[in-house]
């Protein structure tokens, strides 16, 4: 569909490749090889770009704000094949190189396996997720990641641990989405796991506060934001494989999006597990996506306020 075009109306996305020091970098890592369930995110990158562009990047405050004018926003392109050793490789020093010149690295999946190379890159000592699922199985796929932060590698790390599983929060952890031997090992390992119902009963803006104080414990903490838009309710994002009804709402999502990011200790974001080829005719995943990275770059610049 051809988008109108208005001079008074500047649209999101089209930003420059990064030159010099930036606020905010994107980063396209279309992982899917190892997917535990038939993807295709590898397209979603790309798909997230275009959905971009049917948004503006204005808040409307009070006062109104255009993002564009307070932000230095770039776009890395996209690593190629981040799958596997070499590419898994090529994709730590991509956002590496990226973190050391930008507050915050925004990936763009692919499946969660881009969670694991993003929070390496960004140098991650403390992590958030917002998703469905633990993400603590054995093995290498986009089940596993949060249990790859975690334990020992002496390959990558010389046995020292990678991110702490006490400065890891779990947010929106779902009934019937996982299993007793990965909810077991959440708890014996420390992680704060913060189930739907809490979440709702609490309220955003107190858990929000909790993960902060969690993930950014130590001095010079780095948080690391897993962004799994399965996590939602299937109602609004059918081009996720394991969404389930009952998720969080759109709202919810770019709610706790926004206000997570607006904490300078955020460092790194990573948006997975949408499947652009699969999502409903009207694109309502991707588009979700899309305003996620938004929100992201509105809390970034609401550090500024």
């Amino acid at each position: 569909m051809a988008l109108s075009q208005d001079p008074l109306w500047t649209r999101a996305g089209d930003w420059p490749a990064p030159d010099g020091a930036a606020d905010a970098v994107l980063v396209g890592l279309p992982t899917w090889r190892t997917s535990l369930s038939p993807t295709g995110a590898h397209a979603t990158p790309a798909a997230i770009r275009d959905a971009l562009r049917r948004y503006s990047a204005t808040l409307l405050g009070p006062p109104v704000v255009d993002l564009a004018d307070v932000l230095r926003i770039a776009d890395a392109g996209d690593v190629a094949e981040p799958d596997g050793d070499e590419g898994e490789a090529a994709a730590i020093e991509t956002v590496r190189a990226l973190a050391a010149r930008s507050r915050l690295v925004v990936a763009l999946g692919g499946d969660n396996s881009l969670t694991y190379p993003t929070a390496l890159g960004v140098g991650a000592t403390g992590l958030i997720t917002l998703d469905a699922h633990f993400d603590l199985r054995d093995g290498v796929s986009n089940g596993t990641p949060v249990r790859r932060l975690v334990e020992d590698d002496p390959a990558l790390t010389s046995g020292t641990r990678r991110v702490d599983p006490t400065r890891i929060v779990q947010i929106g952890i779902a009934d019937f989405a996982n299993s007793p031997a990965y909810a077991r090992r959440a708890a014996e390992w420390g992680i704060r796991v913060v189930m739907l119902d809490e979440l709702r009963r609490r309220g955003i803006d107190d858990v929000i506060a909790e993960a902060l104080e969690v993930a950014g414990a130590g001095a010079d903490a780095r948080i690391h934001l897993d962004i799994d838009v399965d996590v939602c309710d299937r109602s609004v994002a059918p081009g996720c494989p394991a969404s389930v009804p009952g998720g969080l709402a759109a709202w919810e999502l770019r709610a706790l999006v926004r206000g997570i990011a607006a904490d300078a200790r955020v460092v790194g974001a990573d948006i997975a597990e949408v499947d652009a080829t699969a999502d409903a005719e009207d694109q309502r995943t991707v588009r979700l996506a899309a305003l996620c990275v938004l929100e992201l770059l509105a809390g970034v610049a609401g550090r500024n306020a």
